[in-house]
């Protein structure tokens, strides 16, 4: 094993949810540095599995450091909730600065690195790592360093405030009906506008499991999409499509394994003989379902009536490129509204809304500067920009796109046909909004790191609560 010494935690750091310590203090028992991008999807899959891990292995220590890619996250209230609604389970501090990037020498997120014991650097796995990397590199760890020496127990501190909702990100509204992917506590609320809820779909913790109502089980579902009696959620933390009939309440998968890995193509024999990774943004056309596909930054389409999968565009790597079909590039496509034949995309770690047409598999930016580039700009698209865009909603009355701008924390629009991208007057900044639905009259909008739900009524300019009611 290849043991050497390290450096300290940056001394600058900001702690967000828990007591500051040394490197030399948390020597006695091996300990797991995992420097994350909060926006990333492939660093939450490793928020996942390294909570895994502690669960196998209360003796492993883990310490999170939220390295920032966009403005926002230097905020240590905006990064602890986009951890948390990552799935952090452990203590984390902020590098605003990247100076622990720097000291231990960190190319990439997500990026594990493994203290001995002794405090000493045993190995790293970067990026997600080849199959069972990161179990090999934690087994050889603990090993190394036998029982080790009790420590004290540090607990996360300053815990979400207990309500009705948990970060909701997905709506769907209907005439009657107001849908809600209350991801944090992994189920589906069907409610009035009003906000009484009328059922739960799904018992409320993670797991993969069919049956009727509050019987079946999603893992953290965002993305919904109703058709008459159908309801469709992207279930991201199961890396699966659900589809819940609203008459009888039955709750079925229709492809996923609750494995993340890479879609297969075709006909498929059954739903688990596909694998999906972190399917985050759902729309239906045409009997087929469209997926924004965060984990592979690719989209791809489910056949309702061939139970078939198909890929739309994108090569797979995280990039702003347009072109047709795998010529072009997406940078964790996380959202979709479908108009006759195009998709429109959000792409949340380029800050953009890009545009698939259907017919020819073509991609174009509609708004967007660049893969490293984002901002708050009104006006013209081409010098227009956004900040970590999470949600879409195409108006039923106008040719106009909604845009929830978490990064920025507010509402845009975009006049479809060569218009302006302009930001919505809005009474308040809002916290971290990851969903929107357009329909009944209003925008409807999840203001998802305040764990609540808005209506903005674009005639009046009025903004409301939506109060849960259980």
């Amino acid at each position: 094993m290849n043991v050497q010494p390290v450096q300290d935690l940056p001394e600058f750091a900001t702690w967000l949810n828990g007591p500051a310590a040394t490197l030399v203090e948390l020597r006695g028992r091996p300990l797991a540095l995992v420097f994350v991008n909060a926006a990333s999807a492939w660093c939450a899959q490793r928020l996942v599995d390294m909570a895994h891990a502690q669960s196998r292995d209360p003796a492993l220590q883990v310490l999170v450091l939220q390295v920032p890619r966009f403005d926002f996250e230097r905020e240590p209230a905006a990064a602890l909730a986009l951890l948390r609604r990552q799935g952090l389970a452990s203590v984390a501090l902020l590098d605003a600065d990247w100076d622990g990037w720097r000291r231990f020498g960190i190319t990439a997120w997500p990026t594990v690195v493994l203290l001995d014991a002794q405090g000493r650097e045993s190995s790293r796995v970067v990026g997600l790592g080849g199959p069972g990397e990161l179990e090999r590199a934690l087994a050889a760890v603990r090993a190394a360093s036998g029982e080790g020496r009790p420590l004290p127990e540090r607990r996360a501190l300053h815990a979400e405030p207990r309500g009705p909702l948990r970060f909701p990100t997905g709506l769907a509204v209907t005439a009657e009906r107001l849908y809600v992917a209350d991801t944090g506590h992994h189920r589906v609320l069907e409610c009035t506008h009003q906000g009484r809820v009328l059922r739960q779909f799904g018992l409320g913790t993670p797991d993969l499991m069919d049956g009727v109502g509050a019987e079946a089980a999603f893992n953290g579902p965002q993305a919904l999409v109703v058709e008459r009696d159908a309801l469709y959620v992207a279930d991201t933390g199961n890396h699966a499509l659900r589809r819940i009939n609203l008459v009888t309440g039955q709750v079925d998968t229709l492809c996923g394994t609750g494995r993340p890995g890479e879609p297969r193509e075709g006909v498929l024999e059954s739903p688990h003989a596909s694998m999906l990774w972190f399917p985050q943004g759902l729309a239906l056309g045409d009997n087929q379902l469209h997926i924004a596909m965060a984990g592979d930054n690719r989209i791809w389409s489910y056949h309702l009536g061939q139970r078939a999968l198909q890929l739309r565009a994108g090569n797979g790597a995280i990039d702003e490129r347009d072109g047709s079909g795998e010529l072009a590039a997406f940078a964790q496509p996380c959202a979709l509204a479908a108009v006759q034949q195009v998709l429109y995309v959000a792409d949340a770690l380029g800050s953009s809304v890009r545009s698939l047409q259907l017919r020819d598999a073509r991609v174009q930016t509609l708004v967007g500067q660049g893969l490293w580039q984002h901002g708050a700009a009104d006006g013209p698209r081409g010098t227009a920009s956004l900040q970590f865009p999470q949600a879409l909603a195409l108006s039923p009355d106008a040719p106009l796109l909604w845009i929830a701008d978490a990064g920025n924390g507010c509402l845009r629009s975009l006049r479809l046909g060569g218009g302006e991208l302009a930001t919505v007057a809005l009474p308040r900044p809002l916290q971290g909004p990851a969903g929107l639905a357009a329909g009944a009259g209003a925008v409807w909008i999840a203001e998802t790191d305040a764990h609540a739900l808005l209506r903005f009524e674009p005639a009046t300019g009025t903004l409301t609560d939506v109060p849960i009611s259980e």
